[in-house]
Formats: structure tokens, sequence, C-alpha cells
């Protein structure tokens, strides 16, 4: 009898396609400037249950799928614009940005800090003002020179006064979004803490989530006794209930070299691994029970009672665990086989990850913004794809383990290449040394560090075992050790990675198809050319402006100076970024980035324009980054990067944290220098050698120009009035000028923009920063001479390209507009 067609996910290859298309409606939805409007839902409302009526009429397979993608599209944006919207109407309202509050609030988040500093999540109680949002993350800082802050725990209820804020988050093409990451949280407005919060109550069984990270609270704190500061304690957390907080950045840095990562958090196949034991238990202990004469299996089967007990200790265990996507990933899919094994129904392994898939979207339809929803499931289909053969047990012991160990280590192989595109395009990194360092890591991690961090995390959580506890972690912490021996060599070899940049969309489509010919059936035609599919993925390059042009990028950095320039074929960098105190270094995690992700391996010329943190904070992680042909300075820049490692050191505690590459050349920038490359002058116009100024870094800011074959730029680092009427006299008009000072109220003077007769202005400056740049009054001096002013913290990232039929400028918040931004 032939089997109707259904729409059911598994049910049929429409259902695949289904789940697919619903998944790719929810990642759509997030790349929208503006959420659909009513009518718009109604009209892909009424085109679903049309669809519906023609799926159940048609009986042709292609137009069964083809209907099958168009419901699970409008379903998944459906879904997403309607959790969307709900978010959105949760936001912060005008009337309450930048402003203090005085709110109840109970600590629902895993606290995240020390004595001096705190940052957690936190739920507004009621009776909370109308446009304060549920959910808050705050920051409490301890005064500098007061008492130690208290110990934070969730279920805490606090009374506090709070300076809210919307989430802000800078903006630069190819880098994260921290502010969409921010609204996939549910976090939908910041706060800082002022004066002194008073202590209401302590409520820990306030609600499941409260009892569960008031739990994972319990044993982090144990294990931090019992792991006693080790290097490594944090990565025995992380793997134990999730909290990856405590990793530092260099091991990060490793690990992601040496192609690990994936290993060092809870992944799917410990979360697997785990409720498999708990499972195979449960199933032996059924078959031998009986109830009165009568076995407990001959009434249920075992394989149903262990599937739920596999289940159950799954769920848990990512409930524990912080409910991450490879966690749910993997528990959708051992509920979906769960429930498939109790109805009799046959799923292949494709439709069980199809499944799971538009279940975690459903959920979660912010989930395929994150890099480890594609990672995650890609390794996973790619598994099921190439599962090994079984092999045969007649065989002697030798071959049976040569046999294994050969099975694992192609499927390590062809996972690491199925990968190569995904982590190229979300990553920026391959790692070449992924299969040497996870053939040594998988079997230890998975094997021994995992369940010894579990012990580790039960005995902390029970009283009076904390001997117990510290015997786990410390032999956990061993076996690691020995681990990273290996893994630490692949990690830090030259060859164990390399950059990729950040390519359009268009070619990771292209490489993805490429891997799934590259993975079929042998026999299949030409399948092995399927590998040289992704090589336009990797050797990818941004297209260069032709000779006498030139392309700006004014760096969002926040509260400080990083402009890129390209030529032809030359690369300056004009300031470096700021570093924070507290070690935010961002030319580590923007400036440096995005250089890779521009497929930028040298910089030709590197200006420094003077010595304060906010423009040459980020200069040491740039030049680890990438080579330096030349630098310029208005200071001594050999004095500076010495004090600067001497106290990068002393900071950060590691023999290594002062390590840089310097420049091949080392000059001081002043006016008269000049060059030319690719058809463009380079003129530095400030300062002069004889007039510098120690007591004032700014006034010594080296201010250059450059002049195309149709446009011209000026970059002019801190300089005020004083220095700007000094500049004017030689000073010819100037298409794209760089606000001095960051738009302060001391600069941008009448003379300067007179003498411009700029087009474009662009003022690098942080969002709500405590000196008010740019000033109301120089932003309406600016537009007040026909310039359009751009402004970092509204614009984000700004693009300035000099072509030879236009000067081209754009923001980049606009031109990848998100409908989250700024709401």
């Amino acid at each position: 009898m032939r089997r109707p067609a259904s729409c059911v996910c598994g049910g049929h290859i429409t259902g695949r396609f289904f789940c697919f298309a619903f998944v790719a409606g929810a990642a759509l939805t997030q790349t929208l400037p503006d959420l659909p409007g009513s009518t718009a839902c109604f009209a892909l409302l009424a085109g679903s249950l049309l669809a519906v009526l023609l799926l159940r009429r048609f009986r042709h397979a292609v137009s069964r799928l083809g209907i099958a993608l168009a419901l699970g599209l409008s379903a998944g944006l459906l879904n997403a614009n309607w959790q969307a919207q709900s978010r959105l109407d949760d936001g912060l309202s005008d009337a309450h940005h930048d402003q203090v509050a005085r709110l109840t609030l109970q600590v629902t988040g895993l606290p995240d800090g020390d004595a001096r500093r705190w940052r957690f999540v936190a739920d507004t109680l009621e009776p909370a003002p109308p446009g304060i949002p549920s959910r808050l993350l705050i920051t409490w800082h301890a005064p500098p020179d007061g008492p130690d802050l208290p110990a934070l725990a969730p279920g805490q209820v606090w009374r506090m006064a709070l300076v809210l804020r919307r989430p802000a988050g800078l903006r630069n093409a190819g880098l994260p979004d921290a502010e969409g990451r921010m609204f996939a949280l549910g976090l939908r407005a910041t706060g800082t803490v002022r004066g002194q919060p008073r202590f209401v109550a302590d409520r820990p069984w306030a609600g499941p989530g409260v009892v569960i990270e008031r739990a994972r609270h319990r044993i982090r704190a144990g294990m931090r006794r019992a792991l006693d500061g080790h290097r490594y304690a944090p990565v025995l957390i992380a793997l134990a209930i999730g909290d990856q907080a405590g990793v530092a950045r260099e091991d990060w840095r490793l690990f992601n070299r040496s192609g690990i990562t994936h290993l060092v958090s809870i992944s799917g196949m410990h979360v697997t691994s785990i409720a498999g034991v708990a499972g195979m238990l449960a199933a032996f202990l059924w078959r031998r029970a009986r109830w009165r004469g009568t076995g407990l299996a001959e009434r249920v089967p075992s394989r149903i009672v262990g599937g739920m007990a596999a289940a159950w200790v799954a769920l848990l265990y990512c409930l524990l665990a912080g409910w991450g996507v490879p966690a749910r990933r993997t528990f959708f899919m051992l509920a979906t086989v769960l429930a498939a094994a109790m109805s009799r129904l046959p799923l292949t392994g494709g439709r069980v990850l199809a499944v799971a898939a538009a279940l975690v979207t459903a959920l979660d339809p912010w989930a395929p913004m994150a890099p480890g929803f594609w990672l995650s499931f890609g390794a996973v289909a790619i598994l099921l794809r190439i599962v090994a053969a079984p092999v045969d047990p007649s065989a002697g012991l030798g071959r049976r383990v040569a046999a294994r160990v050969g099975q694992a280590s192609h499927l390590q192989l062809l996972v690491t290449l199925g990968l190569t595109p995904l982590l190229a395009f979300w990553v920026g990194q391959v790692s070449v040394g992924s299969p040497l360092a996870n053939a040594v890591a998988i079997p230890a991690v998975s094997f021994l560090v995992t369940p010894l961090s579990l012990l580790c995390a039960l005995f902390a959580a029970i009283p009076g075992a904390e001997r117990l506890a510290a015997g786990a972690g410390q032999a956990g912490l061993a076996v690691f050790d020995l681990t990273m021996m290996p893994v630490a060599w692949v990690g830090e070899a030259s060859w164990a990675s390399f950059d990729v940049a950040a390519a359009p969309w268009p070619w990771l489509l292209l490489a993805m198809a490429g891997m799934a010919w590259a993975l079929q059936a042998p026999g299949w035609p030409g399948r092995h050319w399927g590998w040289l599919w992704m090589l336009p993925l990797l050797c990818w390059r941004p297209e260069r402006p032709e000779p006498g042009y030139w392309r700006l990028t004014a760096l969002d950095v926040g509260q400080g100076g990083a402009v890129l320039l390209e030529t032809a074929t030359r690369t300056l960098l004009f300031d470096a970024g700021p570093r924070h105190r507290g070690g935010s270094d961002v030319g580590e995690w923007v400036v440096a980035p995005y250089l890779r992700a521009r497929g930028i391996r040298m910089l030709d010329d590197l200006v420094l324009s003077h010595v304060h943190l906010d423009h040459v904070g980020g200069t040491r992680a740039v030049l680890n980054a990438v080579a330096v042909g030349r630098s310029h300075a208005s200071f001594d820049l050999d004095a500076f990067l010495a004090r600067d490692a001497r106290a990068a050191l002393i900071s950060e505690g590691r023999a290594d944290a002062g390590a840089y590459v310097p420049p091949v050349a080392r000059l001081r920038c002043a006016r008269g220098q000049a060059w030319e490359a690719d058809g463009l002058r380079f003129a530095f116009l400030h300062p002069l050698a004889a007039e510098r100024d120690p007591a004032d870094p700014n006034a010594d800011s080296c201010v250059l120009r450059v002049q195309g074959a149709r446009h011209s730029l000026l970059l002019t680092g801190d300089i005020g009035v004083a220095q700007e009427r000094a500049l004017v006299p030689a000073l010819p008009p100037t298409d794209v000028v760089m606000a001095p000072h960051h738009g302060s109220a001391t600069s941008s003077g009448r003379e300067l923009i007179a003498a411009t007769r700029a087009g474009h202005a662009i003022a690098q400056a942080g969002m709500l920063n405590r000196f008010r740049h740019p000033a109301l009054a120089v932003q309406q001096r600016w537009t007040t001479a026909s310039a359009r002013f751009w402004r970092s913290d509204r614009d984000g990232a700004v693009v300035a390209e000099s072509l030879p039929a236009e000067l081209r400028v754009r923001g980049e918040r606009r031109h990848n507009g998100r409908y989250w931004q700024g709401r």
C-alpha cells in the first residue's frame, strides 16, 4: 500500500526539506534591517495555509518538495518574527536610557568576577517601572579605595540604584556583533551600580531556573576549591558546568590554533557519552528486574527504558551545562530517536538531525546566528555521512586495534576537511594541525578528563566530600596537563593554522557544495574533485583599489582611534586602537582581527599619532598579528614599547605577555616628510621637529594628508585649534577629514573647516563616552559647511572609497543594518 505524503518532519523527504527551510527562515529573519509588518505576517500565514492545502493535493514529488520548502520558510519567518517582536517590546524606553533607576532585582545568572568586580544577569521584580526590560546585565564595581564587594549567588534579591543603558557594541564588517549577541540572550539593557545596594533576601528556590543556576554556582565554588587555582582549572569547570568565563585568552588562542576548541567545552559528544552510559545501565538493570514473578522487560522493552533514562540524564546534564546549542542539539536528537523508537517509526540519522535543528531553532530563532550552531550540526552531519564500517570480529587483536585507529584517523581527517569552509567563513582561521592534536586530545578529554571533571563536580556538591572532589579534580588536571604537551607543540607551531580573509557568502555555498560532492559514496563521479571547490573561499582576497585611488576604514573602536588605508599594493594603519584599564585591548580583538578579515598580512606603514593609550594602546597586539615594514610616530616608539611590555609582563604574569615584533624601520614623523606610492602622495603636515611639546602629546600628533588621483583625505590625530591654525595656510581643499580629537569642542575650528571644504568629516568616539565626544557645536560647524558628519558611535565603522566615478562613503550600521540596532 502506498504511503500518503506527509509534511511531518521525518515522515518523508519533504519533512527534511521543511525542517531545513524552517531553519533558513529563522536565519533570514536575523539578517533583516527591519521586521516585517503585520500585513506581511498575515500574508505569510495565508500563504502557509495555502501551502498545506496544496501539499495534501499534489502528488508530484517536485511540487511537494517546493511547497514543503515554502511552508518551512514561512513558518520559520513567522516564528522568528513573533519572538523577535516580543523581545523588541521588552526594550528600554527613551525615558530610562542613560538615567538612574532604583530597582529590586533577583540574581538569576551565574555571577562572573571577584570581590572587586561582579558581572551578572538579573531579573527585575515587581513593581518595575514601565519601559524597563525584564532581564538586565549588571556590572558592579567596588570603589577604588573602598571595601570588597559581597559574595553573590543566584537567587539573591537586591535593591540597587542603576544607570541603565541600551546594549551597545562595536560594529565592524566581518567581526562579531556584540549587540546582536546580547539581543539573542534576551539582555535588553545594561546596568551599572551606583551607591551601595541593599540586600533584601535570599530565595534559592524561587524557580526552576534559579535552582539550576544555584546548583551550578555551588558546584563551581566547590570545584575552584578542589582545583586550587591551577591554570587549567577553568577548563575542567567548563567541561562540568559549561562556565567558560575563567578560561584565559592565551589558552583560547592555543585551543583555536590546535583545533581542539570543541573539546574544552560541553559538546554533543560529551552529552551523548554520559547519556549513553546512563541508558545502558538503566537497560541492564531493567532486564534483570522483576515484579511479582514477572520480568519488567516483558511489560516495557528495556530499550525504551534505557532511552528514557538517557534522555532524562541528557536533559539534566544539558540544563546543568547552561543549555548551549551543542547540548540542545544532542538532547533533541536523543529525544527524537526515543520518540521514534516508542512509536516504531523508522528514522534515518539525517531525519533526526533535521528535526533537532528545527526544534533548536523553534525554541531559539537566534541560534543560527552563532557559529557553534553550524559547526555543531555540520560535524554531526559529516559523521552521519561517513560513519565507519564495522571491524571484522574474527581478526586478531592487533589488526582490530589498527583498524579502529585507522578509522578514527580517517573520520577525524574528513571531519576536519568538511568543517574547513565553516571555520574559514565564521572564524577566519583554519587549523592544519587539528587532526594531529585531536588524535591525542579526543580520547584523553572524552574518556578521562570529562568523567573526572564530572566526578569532581559531583563530589563538590556533596558536603564533606571535599577530599574526593580534590582527588578527582587533580587527576583530571594531571591528564589534561599531559594532553596539552603535544597539543601545545602543535598549536604553537607556525604551520599549525593559517588565517583566511572574510569571503562573501556565495563562496561559502560553493565550498559547501564541493564538500557535499566530495563526501558522496565511492563510485560517485569525480567526487574527489569536490575538495577543490573550497579553494576560492580559502584563497579569496578583497579587491584592491586602482592605482591613484584608495579605501579608508575608520574602525569602530569605541573611544579611540584606528584608521586603515588601502591602496593598490600598499596598506597603512593610522593609530592602533585603545587599551582600557583591566587589560581590554581593542587592538587585539578589533584591529588585528579586522586586518586578518581583509587578508592583510603586512602593514607597509604604521603611523602612531601620539602617545596616549586611546590611540596606541593596541600597538603591541597589532605588531604581534602582522609584520610592519615602517613606523612613524611623534614619540620614541622603542621606549614606549619597552615600557608597555614591562607593564604587560607585570599585569598579566606571563613570560610572553610583553612579546612583540618591532617594525623593521622606526621613524619620527615631522612636517616635510613625504613619499609617493601607487599614484598617491603621502605627506606629513605636523608636527614641526623643533616645536615638540612633551607636556601636551595631543599637540604633537602626527597629521598625514593623502592626495589621490581624484580625492584626498586628512588624518589628524588629536590636534587642537592652535595646531589647526598653523596648518591652514598650507592646507589645500580635502575631501575627507578625520575630525581632530574625536570631535572635541577644542578642535575642528572654523579656519580648518573653511580651508578643507570637506564633503565628509568622521569622528571616532565611544558610545556615551564621559568626554561627550563629539561635541554638538563641532558637528553643527561641519554640517553648516555642507559636510556630512559621520560618527562611529552612531554609524559604526565608516568606509570611504575613492573611485574613478565617485567618492563613496557608508556606515556599517546602515550598510549592514539589523532590526535590533539601537532598540
